[in-house]
């Protein structure tokens, strides 16, 4: 098993530094929030008020389901969640470079070991 590491050292180092940049970039643009709304949703949200106003009441039903607001402590536990798995893609980013800039760098070879 060490004879096939240091074998294919350099291959295995390049790989894992590109998939762990992979991942990170992946996790990372799929986990961040939308900024922003689509022109579609804009349109729906404008299309909702204006039925609104012509019916003269509003958007929303009489009857809704009020939801249990979270406690600090759960939405500070939310939070601290968040910032550990940003931290993490950093962390998987920043070792995956690492690994690539090591698996570029020449070792000097000594006439002795020939």
């Amino acid at each position: 098993m060490r004879e096939i590491f240091i074998r294919y050292k350099i291959v295995i180092f390049r790989v894992l530094g590109i998939m762990m940049l992979l991942i990170g970039f992946i996790l990372f643009f799929w986990m961040s929030p939308k900024e922003g709304f689509s022109e579609n949703e804009v349109a729906l949200a404008n299309l909702a008020r204006m039925e609104a106003s012509v019916k003269g009441g509003s958007a929303t039903t009489s009857k809704q389901s009020q939801k249990p607001d979270a406690s600090k402590f759960v939405q500070e536990l939310q939070n601290a969640q968040q910032q550990q798995v940003q931290y993490l893609l950093i962390a998987t980013m920043i070792f995956g470079v690492l690994f690539l800039l090591y698996s570029f760098i020449s070792k000097p070879k000594n006439d002795s070991e020939i």
